[in-house]
């Protein structure tokens, strides 16, 4: 796991047969996919129709090992289901559409079969939901440049191991990678937008 990321997960990683929801940022979703694919680990994501490949391997992600199913049509439910027999990771979206019942034999599948399913948005009963809010962009000069950085909190709340609220504010990218902790030396020289 990216360390950044470690503190905000029970064991300090995505644990297997795992279901950990994502709120407020794809690329808090991309740093998870690219630690997991830097590893050797299948992901795919599933009813994110404007996920770029140049974006997610930007992100570190290992494209190579990524499957994107755009449009999974009106049930992404079975796709999500084929896919967590066969892939480490899979991420996805709309699931806070999905019935109860969907949503508890996705989990259940993904405990069956040791792969982590990573619901975009609100999933009751995830282990592990990790609440991305954004503070700061930097890299925008006055009228000119590029962003290059986006400072954010993200709290994990979860069940069990995971229950106790933790906290951590990373930079998305961060400077040599994905994802780095925002530390005093750390912080970004560029102009800040807020």
């Amino acid at each position: 796991m990216v360390e950044p990321l470690a503190p905000l997960l029970p064991g300090g990683g995505l644990r297997r047969g795992s279901v950990i929801a994502v709120h407020g940022s794809m690329a808090l979703l991309l740093a998870l996919l690219s630690a997991a694919t830097a590893q050797g680990a299948w992901a795919a994501v599933i009813g994110v129709g404007d996920l770029g490949i140049v974006a997610a391997a930007e992100a570190g992600v290992v494209v190579q090992r990524l499957a994107l199913v755009p449009r999974p049509g009106s049930d992404p439910a079975p796709v999500a289901a084929a896919l967590l027999d066969g892939v480490g990771l899979v991420a996805l979206a709309g699931a806070d559409r999905m019935s109860p019942g969907a949503r508890r034999s996705l989990a259940a599948r993904a405990w069956q079969r040791g792969s982590v399913l990573l619901p975009l948005g609100r999933w009751p009963g995830a282990e592990v939901a990790l609440d991305c809010r954004a503070e700061t962009w930097y890299g925008a000069e006055a009228g000119y440049g590029r962003l290059r950085s986006r400072e954010v909190v993200v709290h994990a709340m979860g069940r069990g191991a995971a229950a106790r609220l933790r906290t951590a504010r990373l930079l998305l990218p961060g400077p040599g990678g994905p994802v780095a902790e925002v530390l005093a030396d750390l912080a970004p020289s560029s102009r800040a937008v807020s």
